[in-house]
């Protein structure tokens, strides 16, 4: 509906558009709209990427698009970030986070660095959205437990994470 609109408008929309939606008991409800990739909600993109996301992006600033380059790799993947404590609103900075290593051990998964820095030989806090954690894997209740499994692997002084990432899909999808 969107791209009809703007259509309509005589608007020729390349690029990224990023339609932020939420599910409702009424229903999915747009939240917001942005010409940019949402983060950390492309991490679970990347993570399925089968292409040169590079030489797509030039293809489509040089009005090139061919969709057969756009190949995805089977199955499924996740992304969980690791906030600090206070986030969304004031939060806590400078805290020493560990467990990367073992984090990274886990099969599938990379881990993103958003607020974090280097405070001499340690790595800290320095924002709210601290890392993002995302697996892939065959389905996406794998997905979901390698994400976990990194997650539990990483400390720092009040590290909070939202524990129902596709609870509601997982369900879904295990039906059959």
């Amino acid at each position: 509906m969107t791209l009809r609109g703007l259509a309509a408008d005589g608007i020729r929309y390349q690029g990224f558009l990023y339609i932020g939606v939420m599910l409702t008991a009424a229903g999915p409800k747009v939240l917001e709209f942005n010409c940019r990739l949402g983060d950390p909600e492309t991490q679970a993109i990347v993570a399925r990427m089968d292409f040169d996301l590079a030489e797509v992006l030039a293809d489509v600033a040089a009005g090139r698009v061919d969709a057969s380059k756009l190949k995805w790799k089977s199955g499924a993947s996740a992304c969980v970030v690791l906030a600090a404590s206070g986030y969304p609103g004031k939060f806590e900075t400078g805290k020493v986070i560990t467990g990367l290593g073992e984090a990274d051990e886990v099969r599938g998964v990379k881990v993103w660095h958003a607020g974090t820095k280097c405070d001499g030989d340690k790595l800290v806090t320095s924002g709210g959205r601290v890392l993002g954690l995302t697996a892939a894997g065959a389905a996406l209740d794998d997905a979901l437990g390698r994400v976990y499994e990194a997650a539990r692997k990483i400390h720092f002084a009040g590290v909070h994470y939202r524990k129902d990432i596709g609870a509601h899909a997982s369900v879904r999808s295990a039906k059959p």
